[in-house]
């Protein structure tokens, strides 16, 4: 058996009235900044917040009476998790979902509010699918793969018909990868209605086994998945879905962690879209420059995923907004009496930067007698107003040290 265009077409009449048909939304600020037309379908906005209810709704739809009597399983980082549970609730059957123990609580709770049995073990999506497929022998459950399953492969696939029917004209499609089930899928009924497309997809330096996979003709688990993309940190590739990967995808492209919260800062401030890691991933390897693109070029990425932890999105948007200059960390010293500070909050009132943070400082700094020791957090409009508020406040005799940021150990 294999995965054909006919299957993603009946996996879509199963769909019908399930899934959401996601926007394909035009990116205006970086179509114009490189002379392309790129487009972003969004199925962060699909049900369940990824993509992952098309394909669990086809493979649970499809049990038997007998089948699904006996429940379903699954192994999965959140996603995946989510879109099982709410296929079983509206099938009316029980899920019983089996998540690494650091997964998201948002995704956690999301899944248990679908109605399903969450199970947390292992560190990995990879241990919970060991463990997931040791319960479903003990007890039963039909297991629900996340990527290495036909039925669920064809589910996930109809988001490639999807984009096609909204970007007929569609040149280039760069698709995020974790088990590879996605990038198949979609490459698969994309190719078939239009050959030229270029497909590029992209998987998180932090866990990426599908390259080595490629270079040693059979699947290779890797032995870390370290990254905030948790969606696609999946340690080995699907023997499924590498044969088509490697028949049918361009190429295969790395991005970093810091690419990665590039792209979702930029979803979530320019595009208006909560995108989680992974369903990123394509966009910050096209934001990186990695992807070649020809002028006047259609090219178009997936947002595969929107469950992003609000604390990691917190975060995210700090980072990336330090390292464009947004965010700004003076050191100083005032006279220690009382009065002294407000001269130079009215200085930095005087540069029009934002007071985030401050903190006085004594012994931690080991600051001089009859001095305190300042630390300042401002917030200000890009880099050049950041150096305009140092050379303010040293023209007013502070004597300014601006802390860059920092490289840590691994």
């Amino acid at each position: 058996m294999s995965l054909d265009l006919n299957q993603i077409y009946a996996a879509r009449a199963t769909l019908q009235g399930i899934s959401q048909v996601t926007p394909t939304l035009r990116d205006d600020v970086l179509s114009k900044e490189w002379g392309v037309n790129l487009y972003l379908k969004a199925e962060c906005l699909q049900k369940s917040g990824s993509f992952k209810l098309r394909g669990a709704y086809v493979k649970i739809k499809g049990l038997t009476a007998r089948e699904a009597a006996r429940g379903v399983i699954a192994a999965s980082a959140g996603n995946h998790a989510q879109g099982v549970a709410l296929a079983a609730q509206l099938r009316g059957i029980r899920a019983v979902i089996v998540m690494p123990i650091f997964a998201p609580l948002t995704k956690v709770m999301a899944t248990r509010a679908y109605g399903a049995e969450v199970i947390l073990y292992g560190q990995s999506f990879d241990d919970a699918a060991a463990h997931a497929q040791t319960l479903a022998l003990e007890r039963g459950y039909v297991m629900v793969h996340a990527f290495n399953d036909f039925a669920v492969m064809a589910g996930q696939g109809t988001a490639g018909l999807e984009l096609l029917e909204a970007v007929p004209e569609l040149n280039t499609l760069v698709v995020p990868i974790g088990g590879g089930g996605l990038v198949s899928s979609m490459t698969t009924a994309i190719k078939a209605l239009k050959p030229d497309v270029r497909v590029i997809g992209v998987q998180a330096v932090g866990c990426s086994s599908v390259i080595p996979s490629l270079e040693q003709g059979h699947p290779i688990q890797v032995s870390a998945a370290q990254t905030i993309a948790d969606g696609i940190a999946v340690k080995r590739p699907g023997d499924l879905t590498l044969p088509i990967i490697r028949e049918l995808v361009d190429d295969v492209l790395e991005v970093t962690d810091d690419e990665i919260a590039r792209a979702i800062v930029h979803c979530s401030l320019s595009s208006k879209l909560v995108v989680e890691g992974a369903g990123a991933a394509g966009l910050a390897a096209l934001m990186a420059g990695k992807v070649a693109l020809e002028p006047g070029e259609n090219v178009a990425t997936i947002l595969c995923g929107g469950n992003i932890d609000g604390n990691l999105l917190s975060r995210v948007i700090e980072q990336v907004m330090t390292r464009q200059g947004r965010y700004i960390l003076l050191r100083l010293t005032i006279v220690d009496r009382p009065g002294a500070l407000a001269p130079l909050l009215e200085r930095i009132s005087e540069t029009q930067a934002n007071v985030m943070d401050i903190f006085h400082q004594r012994a931690a700094w080991l600051a001089p007698l009859g001095k305190v020791g300042v630390e300042l957090l401002l917030e200000v409009r890009n880099a050049e107003h950041g150096l305009e508020v140092v050379s303010n406040l040293s023209s007013a005799g502070y004597g300014v040290e601006r802390v860059e940021q920092g490289h840590w150990p691994e």
